[in-house]
């Protein structure tokens, strides 16, 4: 997979429509299935799908990547994320560029409106990123630190975003991609070269004494299907814990092609689990390739379906996040030449047969046994 260089969270739209019902691909028959159990969307401002409710019978989360324009102006954008999902990401604005331009200056405005649409309607945070090797200011990424330095610009950093926040993000991505895109060797980003290796347990400490009660992340891409990568990952998850370094999780990020996705992801998910963490689908898409037919359409449900039947096969998989609200909005197009059509709804806002493999999935999918997924506690 190639560099992912200022993933942009496209805010402009290619079209525009009211939401729609799945039409005739829907004589699939996992499809029709799913249809029989609720309702897919019809024009906006008209009740929203089950997936809720589905969701949360199955103690998991769903949820989808917003950005912040469209979550200010946009109400069938709105419609869709509080009618389908329990939970949302910061797609970009969290990231450091966006919220610390400058030093010590800090724009809490895309913030602050991710994270009071999602208390208004009740939906989890997920934060999205602490450190990552893009999307950096210029006076970081230009910026010569010694170790001593680079841990004040951190928790600084971590002081200001996690406290402002405190007891009201859930879950944060801490450590961003810290694994070379082909792996198995650790990134030589501006924290490596200034901490080495360590720096990866320190930003989770620091996270942690920041907000003790937020659940913390890696979240990497490239693992879903095992190998060498997933190998080192699992054996740096491992050594965290064995230093009780205070590592919550895993995100498997789930940036598919159709054609592509592993059968194998729940036993790859289940590796990490048996050491004690919880694990996530964090980013899922499925980038069809161009010319998008119908059929690719149709059988992209199947592998929705997979995705989140993979997560509820696995007892501490905590949820499913979906990376966009809509194909106008995704990040495919520009970042992928000659894909498009991953996300569930089209650039219409009409609903695609991959919203109706998600709730085939939790329609008819039994719940791994295990501990059950943690419920936030609000402060206030």
């Amino acid at each position: 997979m190639r560099e992912r260089a200022q993933r942009p969270g496209r805010t402009t739209t290619r079209g525009r429509g009211p939401l729609l019902a799945v039409g005739a691909v829907c004589a699939v028959v996992f499809v029709v299935v799913a249809v029989s159990v609720l309702a897919l969307p019809g024009p906006a401002g008209e009740t929203g799908s089950d997936l809720p409710g589905l969701a949360e019978s199955h103690g998991i989360k769903l949820g989808v990547a917003v950005a912040v324009d469209p979550l200010r102006d946009d109400s069938d954008y709105q419609d869709v994320v509080t009618d389908h999902y329990t939970a949302v990401t910061a797609e970009n604005t969290m990231k450091w560029v966006h919220v610390q331009p400058e030093r010590h200056e800090f724009d809490w405005s895309g913030p602050d409106t991710v994270v009071d649409f999602a208390e208004e309607h009740d939906l989890d945070i997920r934060g999205h990123t602490l450190l990552w090797h893009n999307q950096q200011p210029e006076w970081l990424a230009r910026g010569f630190y010694d170790a001593d330095e680079l841990r004040e610009v951190m928790r600084e950093h971590m002081e200001a975003l996690l406290g402002r926040y405190q007891g009201r993000v859930d879950s944060w991505d801490v450590i961003n991609e810290p694994f070379e895109d082909g792996g198995p060797e650790l990134r030589e980003n501006l924290w490596y070269q200034a901490l080495g290796e360590d720096y990866i347990a320190e930003a989770l400490r620091m996270a942690h004494e920041v907000d003790p009660q937020a659940r913390l992340y890696i979240n990497e891409f490239g693992i879903e299907g095992g190998g060498d990568k997933a190998d080192a990952l699992y054996e740096l998850a491992s050594g965290l814990l064995e230093q009780g370094v205070p590592l919550h999780g895993i995100g498997f990020q789930g940036h598919f092609v159709h054609g592509d996705v592993p059968e194998d992801l729940a036993e790859n998910m289940r590796r990490f689990t048996d050491l004690g963490l919880d694990v996530e689908i964090s980013e899922l898409d499925v980038r069809i390739a161009e010319p998008v037919t119908d059929e690719a359409v149709s059988d992209q449900a199947e592998e929705y379906r997979r995705a989140v039947e993979a997560c509820l096969e696995v007892s501490r998989c905590v949820g499913v996040s979906v990376w966009g609200v809509t194909d106008a909005h995704s990040w495919i197009p520009e970042w992928f030449p000659g894909y498009d059509s991953a996300l569930p709804f089209d650039e219409d806002y009409r609903s695609k047969p991959a919203l109706g493999g998600m709730v085939d999935a939790l329609s008819r999918g039994r719940r791994a046994q295990g501990r059950p997924v943690r419920r936030r506690v609000r402060n206030g």
